[in-house]
C-alpha cells in the first residue's frame, strides 16, 4: 500500500526524472533508517559460480548505472546487486527523452544508451561499500568505440573493476548502443570471450582471486544461433549467462501509447521471450553451467517460473518500478513455497 502512493506521486513526473528521485529518497531513507519497513529480509541462501548468495533475488543492471546506490538497494532484501552498465569514459547517453512507460502492459521503452560517469567513479562506489551480499559489475563499451576496437574497452573495464566484484557481466546485448548487438556474432563473440577470459586468468594469478564472468544476451535470437553461442560461451570457460536483455520486437505491445518508441523493451511484455530464450540456453547448455533469469519478471510467480526453466538465480529492474520493494520477498516467497532451490 505505502509503495503504491509513492509511484502514483512518482508516475506524475516523466520516468527519468522519477527514477532519479526514487533513487534519491531510497538512499535519504536508507540513512535514516527507513528501508526495514520496505522489502524482505528472508534468507534462501544458494551457491552458484562458487560464490554464497543469500538469496537467489537480484536487482538487474541498469537501476544503478554508476554504483551511487548500492547499500541502498542492498538494504531491500536483495541477495545481490547488479550495478553497471559502466564504460571505460564517461558519456551523456542519448537524447532525452529516452524513457517511456507503458502502463497499460507493465512495460518501459529505454534507449538510454550506457549514459553512466566512467569506470573510474564505479570502482570508488562498489570500493566502500558496505552491502554485504553479491555485487555483479556490468561492463560495456563507449559508443564511439568501433567494434573492431571494442575488447579494448572490455578489458579497461575489467582489470579495473576486478579486484571489487564478486562477478563480471560482458554487455553484448543492448539495442541502444549502436552495432553492439553484432558482438553476438559466433566469430567476433569467440574472439572477444577468449580475449577477456585470458585476461581474467592473468588477474586470478596475480590477485589470487578468480571472478566469474558472465555474458548477458538479447532476447530477439534466431533459434540456430543460441546452440553455436552456448558452445562458444563454455568452451571460452565463462561461467554464467543472463537470459535476457531487452527487446526490440514491439508484438506485445502493438498499438499502445511510445509502443513505436525506438528503444528496448522491458517489463511484462517480455517475459514469454525471455523465458524460451532461457529455456533453450538451459537446453544446450551443460548441467552447473549457471544461468540467471530476467526479462518480464513482476510477481513472485514469474520468478519461480523462470527457476522452474532452468535460472539459478533472477532478476529484475522494470518489476521493480512497477510493484516496489515488496516484489523482493514475493520472488523469494515463491520460489521457496516451490521448493525449487
Amino acid at each position: 500500500m505505502m509503495y503504491s502512493l509513492i509511484r502514483r506521486a512518482l508516475f506524475l513526473s516523466d520516468p527519468e526524472t522519477a527514477h532519479g528521485l526514487a533513487l534519491e529518497g531510497l538512499r535519504l531513507g536508507y540513512g535514516a533508517g527507513a528501508s526495514r519497513f520496505f522489502g524482505s529480509c528472508r534468507r534462501l541462501p544458494v551457491t552458484v559460480m562458487g560464490l554464497q548468495f543469500p538469496n537467489p533475488v537480484g536487482m538487474a543492471a541498469g537501476m544503478d548505472k554508476n554504483g551511487d546506490y548500492i547499500d541502498a538497494l542492498g538494504s531491500l532484501g536483495f541477495g545481490f546487486i547488479e550495478v553497471g552498465t559502466i564504460t571505460p569514459r564517461p558519456q551523456p547517453g542519448n537524447p532525452k527523452p529516452r524513457i517511456f512507460r507503458l502502463e497499460d502492459a507493465t512495460a518501459m521503452i529505454n534507449r538510454l544508451g550506457f549514459n553512466n560517469k566512467g569506470v573510474d567513479h564505479l570502482v570508488e562506489q562498489a570500493r566502500k561499500r558496505r552491502f554485504t551480499g553479491i555485487l555483479g559489475i556490468n561492463i560495456g563499451k563507449n559508443f564511439d568505440t568501433p567494434n573492431d576496437r571494442a575488447a579494448d574497452d572490455y578489458l579497461t573495464c575489467l582489470e579495473k573493476v576486478y579486484p571489487y566484484a564478486d562477478y563480471i557481466t560482458v554487455n553484448i546485448s543492448s539495442p541502444n548502443t549502436r552495432g553492439l548487438r553484432e558482438l553476438q556474432g559466433v566469430e567476433q563473440l569467440d574472439g572477444l570471450l577468449k580475449t577477456l577470459n585470458d585476461r581474467r586468468n592473468a588477474l586470478a594469478d596475480s590477485l589470487q582471486k578468480r571472478v566469474p564472468l558472465v555474458v548477458k544476451v538479447a532476447p530477439d535470437l534466431e533459434d540456430g544461433q543460441i546452440p553455436a553461442m552456448a558452445e562458444v560461451v563454455v568452451r571460452n570457460a565463462f561461467d554464467g549467462l543472463i537470459a535476457t536483455n531487452t527487446t526490440i520486437s514491439r508484438e506485445a505491445v502493438k498499438g499502445m501509447r511510445h509502443a513505436d518508441e525506438q528503444g528496448g523493451l522491458s517489463g511484462a511484455p517480455l517475459k514469454t521471450k525471455a523465458n524460451q530464450v532461457l529455456a533453450a540456453f538451459r537446453a544446450h547448455l551443460p548441467e552447473g553451467f549457471a544461468l540467471i533469469g530476467t526479462g518480464g519478471i513482476t510477481t513472485g510467480a514469474d520468478a519461480a517460473e523462470k527457476i522452474r526453466l532452468g535460472a539459478d538465480l533472477v532478476q529484475f529492474y522494470t518489476g521493480f518500478v512497477y510493484a516496489g520493494p515488496d516484489l523482493v520477498g514475493d520472488c523469494i516467497d515463491a520460489i521457496a513455497a516451490n521448493k525449487i532451490i
